[in-house]
């Protein structure tokens, strides 16, 4: 069988295990949604710096803690099947090593731009006002971001003993780039140094590059930088998570 053959089959039996399970699929977006739902309005009357409405600085924020927080953890599952021997079974079979992981990775990719869709529905419901083409364009940037962070996930989760580990090392350098990426509120509110700092950060100009998209402006330097950061983020970290997923901890 081919990369691609077999890279479908994980797809397809994976997605399957996702549609059957609709907790996952809820509990998976619900902090971004209370972020939506619940800081958004507190945003409407502030003046944020970054031309446009509220919604459209804080919408693409929320859907990048998305992607972030969706491919940071799917780790834990595959950490689970590891330690059961399900992985090892499946190394034994035909199917290439490299499609166990881009077969997994792809499903989340999916399931998580079925979510980000929905965010997009509530956010035009509470006031957000985007073109379609730029909100097309963002999604895509946060897909391309979601496969970064998954597979690298699922290859440190072949590499660490349990989930407390795992968690660990996910939360620890989850926080930082949630803070310093601008997220929620933009950069350029923050004093010098804070904001100075952010810039090391890859996830600050995927966020800056959504939120110019979805104000319509499709190729400014906001946009093709982090069009160019989010590229080569996803490049190291595919690269990274499939050489940590075929060394795998003994």
């Amino acid at each position: 069988m081919t990369l691609l053959t077999d890279t479908g089959i994980i797809f397809g039996r994976y997605l399957r295990a996702t549609l059957r399970s609709t907790t996952s699929l809820l509990f998976g977006m619900l902090q971004p949604l209370l972020f939506l739902t619940l800081f958004g309005p507190l945003l409407t009357r502030l003046d944020l710096g970054v031309g446009g409405s509220s919604w459209q600085a804080l919408v693409p924020g929320v859907l990048v803690q998305l992607a972030l927080l969706g491919g940071s953890f799917v780790g834990l599952g595959l950490l689970v099947e590891r330690n059961l021997g399900v992985i090892d079974r499946m190394r034994v079979t035909p199917v290439s090593p490299l499609a166990l992981l881009l077969g997994r990775t792809l499903r989340d990719v999916v399931q998580l731009i079925a979510q980000s869709i929905l965010l997009v529905v509530l956010g035009v419901a509470f006031g957000l006002r985007a073109p379609l083409a730029g909100i097309v364009l963002g999604l895509l940037f946060v897909a391309v971001l979601a496969a970064a962070l998954s597979a690298l996930s699922y290859g440190l989760a072949m590499n660490v003993g349990t989930p407390p580990e795992f968690a660990a090392i996910a939360n620890t350098a989850g926080m930082p780039l949630m803070l310093l990426s601008g997220l929620l509120l933009p950069m350029s509110l923050a004093p010098g140094w804070l904001e100075a700092t952010s810039r090391v950060i890859p996830l600050r100009y995927t966020v800056e590059a959504v939120r110019q998209l979805f104000q319509g402006h499709y190729a400014n330097g906001s946009v093709l930088a982090g069009a160019a950061v989010t590229v080569a983020l996803a490049a190291v970290c595919v690269f990274g998570g499939a050489r940590l997923f075929g060394r795998r901890r003994a």
